[in-house]
């Protein structure tokens, strides 16, 4: 599929991006190539190809729930700017 200059424009903007008249050509040719490739993929036969959410079949590997470095709350709020209660303090923001 060949795009001009006329309908690459149209699509800057529709998307809102602003396109220079000398960059247009240039842009009209890379939109083809990539229309021309996405054609290609039309060809292919995907008739009993299942569809899949990702490339890999894979499972997550799973791993106990244990607490390797807790009970630290103290050292952690020593980088708060501010504590209460041992809790971090923040601003109000809603009023």
């Amino acid at each position: 599929m060949s795009l001009d200059k006329a309908t690459v424009a149209g699509i800057a903007s529709l998307a809102r991006i602003r396109v220079g008249e000398e960059e247009l050509e240039d842009l009209a040719g890379e939109l083809s190539k990539i229309l021309d490739f996405v054609e290609q993929l039309e060809e292919v036969d995907t008739e009993n190809v299942e569809a899949m959410a990702s490339v890999a079949a894979m499972e997550l590997r799973r791993r106990a729930d244990e607490v390797t470095e807790g009970d630290q709350r103290d050292k952690i709020l020593a980088n708060a700017p501010e504590a209460t209660a041992g809790f971090f303090t923040v601003p109000k923001v809603v009023e």
